[in-house]
């Protein structure tokens, strides 16, 4: 009869009991759990350092470790990581559970796998990248915004999977000098499959107008943004273009960062033209710049005009400039646009870094050159016409039939044939030398043919200052010969001279004597 009494008591539960009927399912398994638990705590250590419910986010059933991968495999036999069994698919779970499920894909991804060896881990490699899909069709669908661990969560997934080091090959100096670097083939990452949808989230991520640029730029840092910047040095060129395009929106996206942005982007330039000479991203970052320098406000800021005059301008000295050149100059324009009166600045730059025996790089100069006269106004393209005019007047005379051509194209521009005439007394002077002996005696017959209609031109608008100028020239040509011819002598003088007193003091003279 007691005993029976005894048994419709109530029994006090067991702690094992407490800790499994525990609200929210939220407290981790203790160390007395059984060894399948341990084992899943193991990996939830790895893939995520807390196994407890982010703040802010409501607990479903069983919250994460619902989803929580069951099973261990080794990778590189040291580490312990999940076997990528598929989650559930988004559409599969209800509304109050998707962020839940969010971040344990996020959690997921964030294990990097070895693409050095093709045939390891298929399988996980193939499901990583479905889950990378997944996640990027949610955040581009996102409707809310998205909560502040989210945000933590997803920087956390894309530093882990983007930041990294960089294989580049080993390159000499002297290398450098002999090889085109335009002609390498590009470096192609191994691992593209997988960091190309992680760029894709990522981008999504910040272009989202469900990202709150307050929010996100406690995690989107500066050392964030050095990282990112780091990598623009990647051989592979699909990467850059992706970190072009990002870099680009988070500028756009997080304002405060974006004196620190200019100011990083500068240091990279520095290290480039004064100590390394090597980059593979300069083209992309100076193709962003560009796109910034046209949105600067007006009168431009003393600090931007600096970047002009101590970075923009000294990226002409580097021998790899074909590799940029084309976004260099759009940038330089762009600055001229914006302010007409740097053109002296941006001229007499050109011409300090002027190459002297690079001949395709002279081309590129003249090139550059007719964009910014294009955009020059009268008053500012007289500051600096004559040195201007002494250098293309070299141009015209050079051996290499390409930099005279170059040069002589410039008066197929109707606005630089314009300013050339209304300071033509100033600037035929120079240049008639220069033009009348491509006549006389260049080998190119292309260069002889340019020169002529370039010379009419002038014949056309002031035909007296063009003979003003011939007689000058052939002037200067007879006191020319007359000099040589003096100076011929001289040498013949004393070259008699030296032969009298060598014959004056041979032995077998001396003995005949």
């Amino acid at each position: 009869m007691i005993k029976q009494i005894l048994n419709r008591l109530p029994r006090k539960p067991s702690k094992s009991s407490d800790s499994r009927d525990s609200v929210g399912g939220s407290v981790p398994p203790s160390s007395s759990s059984s060894s399948s638990r341990s084992g899943d705590l193991q990996t939830s250590k790895i893939t995520n350092p807390s196994s407890q419910v982010p703040p802010g986010l409501s607990p479903g059933l069983n919250n994460l470790n619902k989803y929580a991968p069951p099973v261990n495999l080794k990778l590189n036999g040291n580490c312990v990581i999940p076997v990528y069994e598929a989650l559930p698919s988004f559409k599969d779970v209800p509304n109050s559970e998707k962020q839940i499920l969010f971040m344990r894909k996020l959690d997921l991804c964030s294990v990097v796998f070895d693409f050095t060896d093709p045939s390891k881990n298929l399988k996980e490699k193939d499901i990583k990248r479905q889950t990378l899909l997944e996640l990027v069709d949610y955040v581009s669908s996102a409707s809310g915004k998205f909560p502040e661990t989210v945000m933590q969560e997803t920087t956390k997934m894309v530093s882990i999977n983007l930041f990294r080091n960089l294989t580049i090959p080993p390159r000499e100096h002297m290398v450098l000098e002999k090889i085109d670097a335009e002609e390498e083939e590009p470096v192609m990452d191994p691992a593209w499959t997988h960091l190309q949808i992680v760029y894709e989230l990522f981008l999504r991520f910040v272009a989202s107008p469900e990202t709150d640029a307050k929010l996100a730029k406690r995690y989107i840092d500066h050392s964030f943004v050095l990282k990112l910047l780091d990598l623009f040095d990647s051989e592979d060129p699909r990467e850059r273009d992706y970190l072009k395009t990002i870099l680009h929106r988070v500028y756009g996206k997080f304002m405060v960062h974006r004196p620190f942005i200019r100011k990083a982007i500068n240091n990279i330039f520095y290290r480039f033209i004064f100590e390394t000479e090597k980059h593979n991203g300069i083209a992309e970052l100076l193709e962003i710049l560009g796109s910034i320098i046209s949105g600067f406000a007006l009168p431009l800021k003393e600090e931007h005009k600096l970047f002009l005059v101590r970075a923009l301008i000294p990226l002409h000295k580097p021998r790899c400039i074909g590799m940029y050149h084309q976004q260099l100059s759009y940038s330089i324009t762009q600055f001229i646009e914006k302010d007409c009166k740097l053109v002296d600045t941006v001229i007499r730059g050109l011409l300090k870094y002027w190459p002297v025996t690079n001949s395709s790089k002279e081309v590129m100069f003249l090139g550059e050159l007719e964009e910014v006269l294009e955009a020059t106004q009268p008053a500012d393209f007289q500051r600096c016409m004559v040195p201007l005019f002494r250098q293309i007047a070299r141009c015209l005379n050079s051996s290499h039939f390409q930099v005279a051509e170059r040069a002589l194209f410039l008066w197929n521009n109707d606005h630089i044939e314009n300013l050339i005439k209304q300071n033509n007394k100033v600037i035929l002077p120079i240049i008639f030398p220069a033009l009348e002996r491509n006549t006389r005696s260049h080998w190119n017959q292309a260069v002889q043919s340019l020169t002529l209609n370039v010379r009419k031109i002038f014949s056309d608008h002031d035909p007296e200052l063009v003979a003003e100028c011939l007689k000058k020239f052939e002037e200067d040509e007879a006191k020319d010969k007359q000099y040589i011819m003096k100076r011929e002598a001289t040498w013949k003088r004393l070259e008699e001279i030296a032969a009298s007193k060598a014959v004056l003091e041979d032995p077998e003279v001396i003995t005949a004597r």
